[in-house]
């Protein structure tokens, strides 16, 4: 085998191939290790006044995670526990520099990669992989797409629909291919390209929109449970959705009537062939029960009292030792969006425990803002960011900084942390701002001018529904 080919190893019945070379750089990948190298070389001599000198290396570190996270000079997870090490090395009791006596104990910073917010979302990978594994996504999408046949428009509605109840407790990523490959094989018999645009597309906007109404449904959320977690604030699952819900049914509301005026004729009719085969095996009956239990689980957490991050661990626990899931699926699971996460959880506390937050934001009059004006520029900086970047990286970015101390704006955490998250999910203007976008991009049924034309509106409504009617709307329902 020649220096150029790559190296095979057998594991098991499968073959790994390890490369032989190193990836290439972007130049602007190259551009941002080196911002990410100053800034960590630089924190290490530099003074800043009002600021200690562990809040100076925190800095470095956040400024080399943003040059990171928004380049993607390296994969996202890898800055995710490149934080925590550094975080390790430079801030923690056990630093290779001096740090006050009180600092934070490296084990709580490595303990970010087991934080139970972490838990909570390998149970509902789980799930969501094992309703993949054995058809119950497919069948389910097929059996409630049924009675939404006859009209165009209302076979258009069923789709966003199936699709918003699917990304609940799936990833949006795995959602979105499992209605791909529900839909694709409809679309391919349809002569109308502008009609084919309308269906695909709803899938992804849809996924989008409405993958935001469970802690577990997509990594910002989570990131922004587990911030408030640390500032002591304790979000219910429950509380989570009913925030959630309101939202969600504006901006799916919307969506599909942007999609149905733009693309789908009024009064065209559509009968879809749908077939639907459950999987009927003991393995399969045992995967349903204990995933309805888990959710049920969920969504009751307020009458039993047991964490949703502990249920959460019920799904790993019951699947794997009624051998449902195995270890291979175990080995399947997204561990680096969960190392992303753990990254960005520890970062938030970094920023914290060391004053940086304080340091960052004390310096602006917030006093001189509105509330409203606050949560408008949040949101649209938000959405903007993540439309040209990862969700989970601006999540990182953006929660640690609106849960500062310093802003002093006049509402709760709660609100800050869940518009901030929410605002996350609404940037997907573009084929890469999101991996529902880039499969839907990849049928070639969807015009990038489309997405961006649909993408865009949706952000301008979003960024208004969510920082002028939401706030309002949660304290009017009792839930902030």
């Amino acid at each position: 085998m020649s220096g150029s080919e790559a190296a095979q190893r057998s594991e098991g019945s499968m073959t790994v191939t390890a490369p032989t070379r190193l990836p290439s750089k972007t130049r602007v990948q190259q551009v941002g290790l080196a911002i990410a190298m100053i800034a960590l070389v630089a924190c290490l001599f530099v003074e800043i006044p009002g600021l200690e000198p562990v809040g100076v290396r925190m800095l470095g570190i956040f400024i080399a995670a943003i040059a990171l996270w928004v380049t993607e000079a390296i994969p996202l997870a890898a800055t995710g526990v490149g934080v925590i090490f550094a975080q390790v090395l430079l801030i923690s009791n056990d630093a290779l520099l001096p740090v006050p006596a009180d600092a934070a104990t490296s084990a709580s910073f490595f303990a970010n990669l087991a934080n139970p917010v972490i838990i909570l979302f390998m149970g509902g990978f789980l799930i969501a992989d094992g309703a993949a594994k054995y058809g119950l996504d497919k069948n389910l999408a097929a059996v409630l797409l049924k009675p939404f046949q006859g009209s165009a428009r209302m076979s258009l509605l069923g789709l966003m629909l199936i699709t918003a109840l699917l990304s609940q407790f799936m990833s949006n990523t795995a959602t979105t291919a499992s209605m791909f490959a529900v839909i694709i094989p409809i679309l391919a018999t349809w002569r109308d390209p502008k009609m084919r645009a309308g269906f695909a597309l709803a899938i992804p906007v849809s996924a989008n929109v409405t993958g935001l109404g469970t802690p577990v449904s997509t990594p910002p959320n989570a990131i922004a449970v587990g911030m408030l977690t640390q500032n002591g604030i304790r979000i219910t699952f429950l509380d989570w959705v009913l925030m959630a819900l309101p939202f969600m049914a504006i901006m799916l509301t919307i969506s599909w009537l942007v999609i149905a005026l733009l693309f789908v004729p009024k009064g065209q009719p559509m009968e879809l062939d749908l077939k639907a085969d459950f999987n009927k095996s003991p393995a399969a009956v045992v995967f349903y029960v204990i995933a309805g239990l888990t959710i049920v689980l969920w969504m009751t957490e307020a009458l039993h009292g047991v964490s949703s991050n502990i249920v959460g661990f019920l799904p790993v626990v019951g699947l794997l030792a009624m051998g449902v899931m195995t270890g291979r699926d175990i080995k399947q699971l997204s561990w680096p969006v969960l190392w992303l996460v753990a990254g960005g959880i520890a970062l938030g506390s970094g920023v914290r425990l060391t004053g940086l937050d304080t340091w960052l934001l004390g310096g602006i009059n917030w006093d001189a803002m509105s509330t409203t004006v606050f949560l408008l520029v949040v949101v649209v900086v938000t959405i903007l960011m993540s439309t040209f970047m990862s969700n989970s990286a601006t999540a990182n970015l953006i929660i640690p900084l609106v849960l500062g101390p310093s802003i002093m704006v006049a509402t709760d955490d709660v609100t800050l942390a869940v518009i901030a998250a929410f605002a996350c999910s609404m940037g997907f203007a573009l084929p890469i701002s999101t991996p529902p976008n880039a499969i839907a991009y990849a049928t070639g049924h969807i015009p990038q001018r489309s997405l961006i034309q649909v993408g865009a509106i949706l952000g301008a409504v979003g960024a208004v529904v969510l920082a002028l009617l939401m706030p309002p709307l949660w304290a009017f329902l009792g839930l902030t």
